[in-house]
């Protein structure tokens, strides 16, 4: 089969034998497959490594057709259309877990179903599980205008937030925040963008920061949240290392909660994404959940793809179509 593959010299494509599925796994024919920023830092060689390096196949997201299923698989067959996490994506074909893959709804296309997976994994699980967002709270979503971001939102909103809050440096992002959820959008390059937070959310601070930047956003995230509030850490694209406040901290008794998928068992991730469907199974079959796509790039093109990201002038989702 036709594949991606990590080398010393960067990403190149390459012929390898079909994987055959382990008895928990899936094996799909890939027919759309989409970058996230985790697989640019795999490719580029940065310290998602632990993910791969030299040898791994990238790709943390694909959408297809089941080709075969492992001994131990009984919710899904030969001929399922499915949208799958995982890694190893970039290719004609790949395996994954049972309890990584959905199915896709009626007769939504590959490309539209493969904006979703990482995405409402991530976010439920931040928002939901680590964040433990209720019904009537507010919340802020740090980098909103990523794909992450935007179903934050989107989640958000589902889960019964009273106001949203989306953050973005980009003029023409912002504008289109609203369109996801947003209540209210912020410039976080604006040095009073801790108490633009409040005034947005009447007077007073948010009850929970989903945090993409971290950084020296970290104080400010203090800042605008309410006594009691809580912070989930869910990237770090601002920095790992910066300045905090411990008193404010301690003053409003925050929760700072950190999450990734990288140190999580097979099992946390298959409750992960079972909690995902159960809350937001209605929404995903009425394509709700649904990313705008930026852009789609032919397989062969997929070093194009990751060039595009670099730049960082995409909104939503970029596409690997096969």
């Amino acid at each position: 089969m036709k594949s991606s593959l990590v080398s010393d010299s960067g990403l190149i494509l390459t012929e390898r034998e079909t994987p055959a599925p382990a008895p928990h796994q899936v094996l799909v024919k890939v027919a759309a497959a989409a970058l996230n920023r985790a697989d640019l830092a795999v490719v580029s060689g940065g310290r998602h490594g632990s993910h791969g390096g030299p040898g791994t196949v990238p790709g943390m997201e694909w959408a297809g057709t089941v080709q075969a299923v492992g001994a131990e698989v009984s919710n899904f067959k030969v001929g399922d259309r499915v949208m799958c996490s995982g890694m190893g994506g970039y290719a004609e074909y790949a395996v994954t877990d049972w309890g990584r893959v959905m199915r896709i709804p009626g007769a939504m296309s590959f490309q539209d179903a493969v904006t979703m997976p990482v995405a409402i994994q991530t976010m439920h699980n931040a928002l939901v599980t680590a964040g433990g967002l209720k019904p009537g709270e507010s919340v802020l979503i740090q980098g909103a205008s990523s794909g992450v971001g935007l179903m934050a939102m989107k989640i958000a909103r589902l889960m019964g937030a009273r106001r949203v809050i989306g953050t973005s440096t980009n003029s023409t992002r912002r504008a289109r925040l609203a369109e996801f959820g947003a209540d209210a959008a912020i410039d976080t390059l604006q040095a009073d963008w801790a108490e633009q937070v409040h005034k947005a959310n009447g007077g007073e601070g948010v009850d929970l920061v989903i945090d993409q930047l971290s950084g020296t956003y970290g104080t400010g995230n203090l800042q605008a949240c309410k006594v009691l509030g809580r912070i989930v850490n869910v990237g770090r694209l601002a920095g790992r290392f910066a300045e905090f406040d411990f008193d404010l901290h301690a003053l409003k008794r925050i929760s700072y909660i950190g999450v990734t998928f990288r140190t999580r068992s097979l099992q946390e991730v298959r409750d992960i994404n079972e909690a995902a469907e159960r809350d937001l199974g209605t929404a995903i079959a009425a394509g709700q959940l649904v990313l705008p796509i930026d852009r789609v790039f032919a397989f062969d093109d997929l070093a194009q793809a990751f060039e595009h990201m670099r730049t960082n002038q995409h909104f939503g989702k970029i596409v690997i179509a096969f």
